[in-house]
């Protein structure tokens, strides 16, 4: 053996073992998880959604009970009911649409929508911004693009309150798009494969979501 090129040490290849794995990890996690991982850097648009549509009532219907809007889901009136009760800090103001907002205790009939608003999915768009702020954008990302946010304990439905577009493309380029339901505690991708295991909101998720609501549609606004 030639003496004048040494073994490697033992040392030196472990501790380079270790850095390669070092390097393998952080390159494998730590951020948003694709496609959340682009929002930060995207055009996004947010929409404030009418979650539900209430069909008009028909002629000689019985007058519903007091707290009930005809047809309207459970899930939607235990949402609002427990807005009402003092969960209020935990729904995103501005979300209720028009008519659904607990008034005196009692809740306001539906007033009749006309079918030539903008829609969203087939929602219609109440208000709709751009997303400008980075941080709000990170915000959003870290929020949805995190797996440990979500969870299987959802209600079977989705009544969206909140719609996000953001992608690359621009005005009316190519989107990842997204419903989001305060009342189901639910995510649904629309347009792209849902990064993680399950798409339920837990409650601190849906805590963290609604101060970046806040910040999108100021209260009042």
């Amino acid at each position: 053996m030639d003496k004048t090129s040494p073994e490697p040490r033992v040392g030196t290849v472990a501790a380079a073992a270790m850095a390669f794995v070092a390097l393998a990890v952080s390159a494998c996690g730590g951020g948003p998880k694709a496609p959340f991982d682009t929002l930060k850097t995207s055009n996004a648009t947010a929409f404030r959604l009418q979650n539900y549509e209430p069909p008009p009532p028909a002629p000689g219907a019985a007058a519903p009970g007091a707290g009930m809007i005809p047809g309207v889901p459970p899930e939607i009136q235990t949402w609002i009911q427990q807005g009402a009760a003092g969960l209020q800090q935990l729904i995103p103001p501005g979300l209720l649409p028009p008519g659904l907002i607990p008034q005196g205790g009692q809740i306001a009939q539906p007033v009749p929508v006309q079918d030539t608003t903008p829609r969203f999915y087939g929602f219609r768009i109440l208000t709709q911004t751009a997303v400008i702020d980075s941080e709000l954008k990170e915000d959003l990302a870290d929020i949805l693009g995190d797996e440990d946010n979500f969870d299987s304990k959802y209600h079977n439905c989705m009544y969206p309150e909140m719609g996000l577009a953001f992608g690359a493309g621009g005005p009316g380029g190519p989107s990842n798009d997204l419903l989001i339901s305060f009342s189901c505690n639910q995510v649904q991708a629309k347009n792209f494969a849902w990064p993680h295991p399950q798409p339920g909101m837990k409650p601190s998720t849906v805590k963290e979501l609604s101060e970046v609501v806040q910040k999108l549609w100021p209260p009042g606004t």
